[in-house]
């Protein structure tokens, strides 16, 4: 095989591998779903939202239904306000649905899980979700072991 062949099989062999890097970074980051302001907004409180971030994903039932649009703290209630935005063709989440941060995944990835609720009006733009639990923080939970095994 001539040098130049092998040379150039070389060269497409690490740019396919990079391509392919470049390709998990997207995937891993959020970055290439979602790409539009597409669906409704919907906002939920909780005291504490741990690790997630924009363009987490937002599902119920293990499917993805939005993702987070942003993050803020509330001054007056003291606790982060989340905005989700939902895909319009999921438009039926009932107004006493519930959301839940969750964890998934080796590296730890949050994200909101909604429930469905049992009411027959559904969630529409500009509805908040009331009934919301927060993310679980581990350093909070091995503290209060250690202090419940200290009185003990």
């Amino acid at each position: 095989m001539n040098t130049r062949t092998i040379e150039v099989a070389v060269g497409l062999f690490v740019a396919a591998g990079i391509a392919a890097l470049f390709m998990l970074a997207m995937k891993v980051s959020n970055l290439a779903t979602y790409g539009g302001d597409k669906g409704y907004v919907v906002t939920a409180t909780f005291d504490n939202v741990g690790g997630l971030r924009v363009r987490s994903p937002v599902s119920a039932s293990g499917v993805r239904v939005g993702q987070v649009t942003a993050i803020e703290y509330d001054s007056e209630g003291y606790q982060a306000r989340v905005s989700m935005s939902i895909d319009p063709q999921y438009d039926k989440f009932p107004t006493d649905s519930g959301a839940s941060i969750m964890t998934s995944g080796l590296l730890g990835e949050q994200y909101v899980g909604l429930q469905p609720g049992a009411e027959e009006d559904f969630l529409v733009a500009g509805s908040e979700i009331e009934l919301t639990q927060s993310a679980l923080v581990l350093e909070q939970i091995i503290g209060q072991f250690l202090y419940s095994m200290a009185d003990d």
